[in-house]
């Protein structure tokens, strides 16, 4: 496991991170920092790096910056849009941002643009776009949920009472289903395409909710929520058919701080408040990764797999952003799999060809003093000339 720290003591304490998918499987990160008070004071910043799957590493300077303004706070969360192009990031006085990535011919930059509806919303904890980038949802820390269409911002629902305080937020892989957890331990459900709730979660006395994702790999559609059993952290499993629970499984020794699915749904992993991360297979709900104190004595922020690699993306306060390669079992990859098919074709073809060509010896058929093998035309009928057909008609008479 290789493990890439991109601190820099001249600015505030990391406080997010996120990856941003470009084209062609290139994969960029982009680190929130709080504004550095102390000392040389410097404001809060908003960086761009590139990544290099082959050193799994961030770049040594950043792509792009761009520098809040002291009348924003400082950066809390930040939600990046499928395309890639656009995020929004919520600030500690009260408010989001919405920032496009426009990337030049000789140089990339954070553009700041309006977000109305969302300008004065308050503290909000948690953002998400939908899988289809088609609507954004905000949850605050007043329990306000904000359901917008994306990119023409219309309202579907705009709740002040949705929960006591929202600690979290994720879209089902159809965008259909928007699923919220609070502060006190519940969790609900909510039709995306109009706000409607549809239920609230089973759960035991003694239990409390934190943490929800859904399913990605399109065919178990399931809710996974990380969860407190009295002092013992679980991770339920809910049938988002029915919204019944089907189980529970025990993948960390402490509470998670944070919660994430693979792009391709294969993977699950915690990020704990003792700094460690687990990952586990979602068909076995096994682990298959375990880092001990990543960031040592530190709550894990914010907790994301690489969009093309198995590679992870954490964030702490004290040890600011780190990229780790998973150590999971390898997978085929594309091109792999099309260069396989061609070896085996090519090989029945020379099998074939082999079997032909010794098919009188490989079958021991006795064969006469004269005898020849017969002439096989590829394109059927006799393949000897006129005359020879001609010359053999007159002896037979």
């Amino acid at each position: 496991m290789e493990i890439e720290e991109a601190s820099r003591g001249e600015s505030g304490h990391v406080v997010c991170g996120s990856w941003i998918r470009r084209p062609k499987k290139v994969n960029w990160a982009i680190i929130a920092r709080a504004a550095k008070r102390r000392g040389s004071s410097s404001p809060a910043l908003l960086n761009i790096f590139s990544f290099d799957p082959i050193t799994t590493s961030l770049s040594s300077s950043p792509l792009a910056t761009h520098e809040l303004k002291e009348s924003d706070g400082d950066p809390v969360a930040i939600s990046v849009h499928p395309g890639g192009d656009y995020f929004v990031c919520s600030t500690s006085k009260g408010g989001c941002k919405l920032f496009e990535i426009v990337v030049g011919a000789t140089c990339t930059t954070i553009l700041a643009k309006e977000l109305p509806p969302l300008q004065s919303a308050g503290l909000q904890k948690c953002m998400a776009f939908s899988f289809d980038g088609s609507k954004l949802a905000t949850g605050g820390v007043d329990g306000c949920l904000r359901i917008m269409e994306w990119p023409n911002l219309n309202v579907i629902l705009d709740e002040p009472k949705a929960h006591k305080s929202i600690r979290d937020m994720d879209f089902s892989l159809d965008s259909e289903f928007l699923a919220t957890t609070s502060t006190d331990g519940s969790a609900r459900i909510w039709k995306a395409e109009d706000g409607f709730p549809l239920s609230t979660l089973e759960r035991s006395g003694d239990e409390n909710i934190e943490l929800c994702r859904f399913s990605k790999d399109g065919t178990k559609p399931f809710l996974f929520c990380a969860a407190l059993r009295g002092e013992i952290p679980v991770v339920n499993v809910y049938d988002i058919s029915t919204w019944k629970k089907l189980g529970f499984k025990k993948l960390s020794r402490k509470s998670a701080s944070t919660m994430a699915v693979s792009l391709d749904g294969k993977y699950i992993a915690l990020g704990g408040k003792d700094g460690d991360i687990s990952v586990a297979e979602v068909k076995t709900m096994e682990i298959y990764h375990y880092s001990k104190r990543l960031h040592l004595g530190q709550t894990i922020a914010s907790l994301e797999f690489c969009p093309s690699e198995r590679v992870m993306l954490t964030t702490s306060s004290e040890w600011g952003e780190m990229v780790t390669k998973l150590t999971v079992p390898k997978e085929w990859k594309e091109w792999q799999i099309y260069a396989l098919l061609f070896c085996l074709f090519m090989a029945s073809v020379v099998l074939a060809y082999v079997f032909f060509e010794n098919s009188d010896s490989f079958w021991k058929l006795p064969m006469g003093k004269d005898q020849r093998r017969p002439k096989i035309s590829l394109f059927g009928g006799s393949s000897t000339t006129p005359a020879e057909d001609h010359k053999k008609w007159n002896l037979d008479l």
